[in-house]
This record gives C-alpha cells, sequence and structure tokens, in this order.
C-alpha cells in the first residue's frame, strides 16, 4: 500500500477571534488615548464629594455640644441656640449621593442649608464676646478649636471637590475626552460644583437686649 503524505490544512481564524485579537491590540493604545478618562474622573468627583460630606457631618457631630454648653452660660440666648439647633436640623436632612451631583438643583439646596447652619454658628459664636465665663471655659474652648479645625477641613473638601469636577467637566467637553464619552459613556453628565455662598461671606449682625 503506498505512504500517502498527511497535509496539514490551516483553518482561517473566526471573526470573532480576530475582533478579540484586534482588541487586545487596540485597548492598551486606547488606554493610553484617554479612553478610561471619563470614569476615572467622575470617581475622583465622587470621592472628593464624599469627604465633603464627611466634614460637614463632622461639625453637625459637634453641634449638640457645643449648645448644651452655651446654655449652662447663658440660656437667655434662646433664640440664638434655636437657630442653630434648627439649622443643624435641616442641614442633616438635606442628602445627596453620588448620582445627584449633576443636579444643580440638589447641590443648591444642601449648599444653602449648610449656609444656614455656617451663619447661625456665626451669630451664636458671636454672642459669646457678652460671657467672659463662656469664653474662658475648657470645654467651651476645646469645642471652639475642634470646630474651627473642622472648617478648615470643609474648605480643604470644597476646594478638592471643586477641581476634581473642573477636571471631570473639562474632559467631558474636550477632544479626546467628549468623543470618547459619546461613544462609550453617553450617561456621562456634567457634575455641579461649590458656588460661593454670599450669604455666608456677611457677617452676622448680633444686638443685646
Amino acid at each position: 500500500m503506498p505512504f500517502i503524505p498527511s497535509i496539514a490544512v490551516s483553518r482561517a481564524p473566526s471573526p470573532r477571534a480576530v475582533v478579540l485579537g484586534l482588541l487586545a491590540l487596540l485597548l492598551p493604545l486606547l488606554s493610553a488615548c484617554g479612553i478610561n478618562n471619563v470614569p476615572t474622573y467622575e470617581e475622583q468627583a465622587k470621592a472628593a464629594w464624599a469627604q465633603v460630606q464627611n466634614q460637614y457631618q463632622r461639625r453637625a457631630d459637634l453641634i449638640p455640644n457645643l449648645v448644651e454648653t452655651v446654655k449652662g452660660f447663658a440660656a437667655q440666648e434662646k433664640e440664638v441656640l434655636t437657630a442653630v439647633v434648627e439649622a443643624r436640623a435641616k442641614a442633616t436632612s438635606v442628602n445627596i449621593d453620588a448620582s445627584q451631583l449633576s443636579d444643580p438643583a440638589a447641590i443648591k439646596a444642601f449648599q444653602e442649608a449648610q449656609g444656614q447652619l455656617s451663619g447661625a454658628l456665626g451669630r451664636l459664636l458671636a454672642t459669646v464676646e457678652a460671657y467672659p465665663d463662656l469664653k474662658s471655659n475648657a470645654n467651651f474652648l476645646a469645642l471652639q478649636s475642634q470646630l474651627e479645625g473642622t472648617e478648615n477641613r470643609i474648605a480643604v473638601a470644597r476646594r478638592d471637590y471643586i477641581e476634581a469636577v473642573r477636571v471631570y467637566n473639562t474632559e467631558l467637553r474636550t477632544i479626546p475626552g467628549s468623543w470618547w464619552a459619546s461613544i462609550f459613556y453617553p450617561e456621562a453628565q456634567p457634575l455641579q460644583p461649590f458656588t460661593a455662598d454670599e450669604a455666608a461671606a456677611r457677617p452676622p449682625t448680633v444686638t443685646f437686649n
């Protein structure tokens, strides 16, 4: 019986294999072109927002002790004390999750509530000038120091959030980020930054009867 050599028959790669191969080659190039920037910057902005909320919550947690301490020395300042308690209740009731960061009305409501609390706190601390014993109380001084530190942390957290939003929004509006967003992330929306709070910038008016 004569020997018949076998001949290997090569099969053409399937379309799926071709696509997968091309993707494997293109992914490093696409990544270098910033295809992942949109979700990356969005997550950074959300993380910065979480820090904003953490610092505002830290301030809210200090207020009950502050109010009780002031009440012990200046119980007659009922109007100022009540205003702080009510402003704190409103501020802690206005919550925003990451899905609402593109909603200007939600950001405005949060900012206004926190601004009202800042104003009420400013008026409360201003009344302390009329009570020397309270000004020198160790508990009050400790709380005042913690509040000042928290206000500084709030300012830093707000600044970091504003910068993270700027980077993300810029990516959505410029090339090639806007291309990647339209193709791969069509649900991506610009996020809302904080704006200057004119009411909080005005010093409180305090009168004593």
